[in-house]
């Protein structure tokens, strides 16, 4: 991808950062929306299809099906809590060192709806408790600027079939620039939800610091 590429994905999606209620408690939302020039069928199989998603996202093995668990060749893990196909999939989603000391505090749901043209209309939503350690450091750029970076290869694979190398993409001129003006727009995401200036410059230097080689982040 060019730079001019991967720019226009990166303003192709909406951000917002919002409240949700978890069945541990209060949490906080990362919220992405965008169009993929893909028939609704084709988007759904590939966020469902294991073949498939491992294209673009991660392996994923498990019990695929509602009330399974499945895990990510990554360490994310999660039960199935609802699957509508062709329009919802909702799923927990624990990662990171000592998840499994929090569980439920933090779900994926997505959902999808036909375009007027043969598109689809792409929501994401990511719930999680304001507690999680992660959030008072890097804010919703904590997992936003990761989910940008999986869209981005969605979209890939959705246009052309081609697979981005994450490791290679981000290391890239274009990825090192994605990531930076990602981080930047979960930043502005996060003041309009009501972040205090002070901790989202923060959060967004050290979100920045966090997905940029080292070396690279200014």
């Amino acid at each position: 991808m060019t730079m001019k590429d991967v720019l226009d994905e990166l303003s192709a999606a909406r951000r917002k950062m919002g409240t949700a209620t978890l069945p541990a408690g209060e949490a906080y939302t990362m919220e992405l929306r965008r169009r993929y020039d893909a028939y609704l069928d084709d988007v759904w199989d590939a966020i469902t299809n294991p073949e498939r998603l491992s294209r673009w996202m991660k392996p994923v093995t498990g019990d695929l099906r509602l009330g399974g668990a499945f895990e990510l060749d990554g360490g994310e893990h999660g039960e199935i809590l609802r699957c509508e196909p062709p329009r919802l999939l909702r799923v927990s989603w624990m990662f990171g060192p000592g998840a499994d000391e929090w569980p439920g505090t933090s779900e994926v749901e997505v959902r999808l709806s036909p375009g007027s043209a043969g598109d689809t209309e792409f929501e994401l939503v990511h719930a999680a408790a304001v507690g999680e350690p992660m959030f008072p450091t890097y804010g919703p750029g904590a997992g936003g600027v990761g989910w940008d970076l999986h869209l981005l290869t969605l979209a890939s694979f959705l246009g052309d079939g081609e697979v981005l190398d994450h490791e290679e993409f981000r290391a890239s001129p274009a990825g090192r620039e994605f990531s930076r003006r990602s981080a930047a727009a979960w930043g502005e995401a996060h003041l309009a939800g009501g972040g205090e200036p002070g901790h989202v410059a923060a959060a967004v230097e050290a979100t920045t610091a966090f997905y940029l080689p080292t070396g690279d982040a200014r």
